[in-house]
């Protein structure tokens, strides 16, 4: 199952898609639509679940791009399908070439999807709280200013992370955004623990969207934590399970 932004599925020539956990061959704690590469999942399914996905974005599994995440505000342009087998290591993909995907993967951080429907210029990123406070988003919008678009025209999505009901962090984790900005303390709420309190990232994406000049922006609205058709990271770590998969949210313009 797919889901998609009112706002990105009103635009003429551009595909896009926020994928769940349904509809893939893996299985066990993989079950479904995994498309994490760096997953212990079988290289061979996560392939076939990936194909799938390249598919319904209409183009070929090598025009199906991702990088490497490191958790950075790092962003890379792509022209064509990546030369060789490793990916860049980068946190957010930008382009203006028609019929590439640009894909980022995902298991609670919170994955955006941009477009300038009169640039022709795309951009997808993933921003958990670390890529997002240290300015993936920002670096995104300015790459593709780069490539001809005006962030005054760019339209973002949100697609599903975990939301503030489920995302409970330690006082360190509060203390680093206070430090960075003593008005980030609008995102934090008294948690169930004490010591702890529970963050709301969407939220503290759309202030960074807004701040950077963007303002047509869509939330789909979903946590990945309580809402099982998705991959949790925390929702794996509380059941202890070994290892988790990852759902992947892509962006191409037509050909």
């Amino acid at each position: 199952m797919t889901l998609g932004s009112p706002l990105l599925s009103a635009i003429p020539g551009l595909r896009h898609a926020f994928f769940s956990r349904e509809g893939g061959v893996s299985e066990g704690i993989y079950g479904g639509l995994n498309g994490g590469i760096g997953s212990d999942d079988d290289p061979a399914r996560v392939a076939e679940n990936r194909r799938r996905m390249a598919e319904q974005l209409g183009v070929p599994p090598d025009r199906f791009l991702s990088v490497h995440q490191i958790h950075s505000p790092d962003v890379v342009v792509a022209t064509g399908p990546w030369d060789g087998p490793v990916r860049p290591k980068a946190d957010a993909l930008v382009t203006r070439a028609e019929g590439l995907a640009l894909s980022v993967t995902a298991a609670d951080c919170g994955p955006i999807l941009f477009v300038d429907p009169h640039a022709r210029v795309i951009g997808a990123a993933h921003a958990g709280w670390k890529g997002a406070l240290t300015g993936v988003l920002e670096s995104t919008i300015a790459a593709m200013e780069k490539l001809g678009a005006d962030r005054t025209g760019i339209v973002a999505a949100i697609g599903p992370l975990i939301r503030k009901g489920s995302y409970e962090v330690g006082s360190e984790f509060v203390e680093r955004f206070i430090e960075a900005d003593a008005e980030n303390c609008m995102f934090f709420m008294p948690g169930q623990r004490d010591g702890h309190a529970m963050f709301d990232l969407p939220g503290f994406i759309r202030m960074r969207l807004e701040n950077a000049g963007v303002l047509m922006i869509d939330d789909l609205g979903i946590d990945t934590y309580s809402d099982e058709r998705f991959y949790s990271y925390r929702r794996s770590v509380h059941r202890k399970e070994a290892d988790y998969g990852r759902h992947v949210h892509a962006i191409a313009l037509e050909g």
